[in-house]
């Protein structure tokens, strides 16, 4: 496998100093993420095509079968299937991005989420969700447990002719970096029991993009290496623009740690597989999340990705890769027992 073709993007791609960049008639850009997004200062949003778009029929040569489909709030979805003669766990995976850029239909992430179906023997439904800055949080997060609910209740319903192939009293959540964070917003406020529908077996958050006012010592001491696409000017950038007006970075929507979480929403997180990087940069935020959750009772299973940068950008090459032997396992066992091995 190559490396994705957004993995080619660098930390000098950021314009953290705001350099006065004009867009026609919309007066200058107050924020950019150069060859991504820019935020122009009448409220105007331009996307640039940094990443290349595939229709939903080209899946690599794999046994996947691949349908795009309308789902919760009007959302965009891909849906990747295997053709076997048994259900399989569903897995419900959102792409990353800053809460500001992305789609399902970026080549990185089509071939990831059909390589993902392929070899962890699962399906794949792969959402799109609104994005900041025209929708800001908590939109995203909305969009995330709208779908976990639309997935869940049309088992009977319109994914019904899906049942011979869809598991749907299997399902999981994942996503990276922003994905993380709505998978994890999704799962803490997805309650089984009001929704009459099976519990979330388990929740994968692969370098969960969480933030705090407060620097953390991998943020401000950690190298930034030429080929992260995820600096700390990046990241402040793309807070700035996902963020509510008034809403600070210890905000719930940013920092999950802010506050001491309620029992009752503990109790109702599923198990979690939290991915993170000795050399990314909100490694520490990923770790102290990792031990709050635990202190709460919450089941999580952590795994360090030692001598790799931001799997953000790297979706489709190294993640896969370096989590096939953990993921894969780990979605069919938790998926059949309900419990972590370790």
């Amino acid at each position: 496998m190559g490396a994705s073709p957004c993995a080619q993007l660098r930390d000098d791609d950021i314009n953290p100093q705001h350099q006065p960049v004009t867009g026609d008639g919309h007066g200058p850009a107050t924020e950019e993420v150069r060859g991504l997004i820019r935020l122009y200062r009448d409220g105007h949003v331009e996307r640039l095509p940094a990443v290349a778009s595939v229709p939903p029929a080209s899946t690599p040569d794999l046994d996947v079968v691949c349908e795009e489909l309308i789902v919760a709030g009007g959302l965009t979805a891909r849906l990747y299937l295997l053709p076997k003669l048994q259900a399989l766990p569903l897995l419900v995976y959102f792409h990353g991005g800053g809460f500001c850029v992305g789609s399902v239909a970026w080549r990185c992430y089509h071939e990831f989420a059909a390589r993902l179906a392929a070899r962890a023997n699962c399906a794949v439904l792969s959402v799109d969700y609104r994005l900041a800055p025209e929708h800001p949080l908590p939109a995203a997060y909305e969009d995330g447990l709208g779908v976990l609910q639309w997935a869940t209740h049309r088992a009977s319903g319109e994914l019904a002719r899906w049942r011979h192939l869809c598991d749907f009293s299997r399902v999981f959540l994942a996503g990276d970096s922003a994905g993380a964070a709505i998978a994890y917003h999704a799962a803490l406020k997805y309650d089984a029991r009001s929704e009459a529908a099976a519990p979330l077996r388990g929740a994968i958050l692969i370098q969960p993009f969480f933030g705090g006012a407060a620097r953390t010592w991998s943020e401000t001491n950690q190298p930034q290496s030429s080929k992260s696409a995820l600096s700390l000017a990046t990241s402040d950038c793309y807070w700035r623009m996902a963020l509510p007006a008034g809403a600070d970075r210890d905000h719930r929507w940013c920092n999950p740690l802010a506050a001491k979480l309620p029992a009752a929403e503990a109790s109702r997180l599923p198990a979690l597989l939290v991915c993170d990087s000795e050399l990314d940069i909100l490694r520490d935020r990923s770790r102290e999340f990792c031990k709050a959750m635990s202190s709460a009772g919450v089941r999580v299973e952590q795994i360090d990705t030692f001598g790799f940068i931001s799997i953000l950008w790297y979706v489709f090459g190294v993640a896969v890769t370096i989590l096939e032997p953990h993921a894969i396992g780990w979605v069919h066992v938790v998926g059949e027992t309900g419990h972590l091995h370790f």
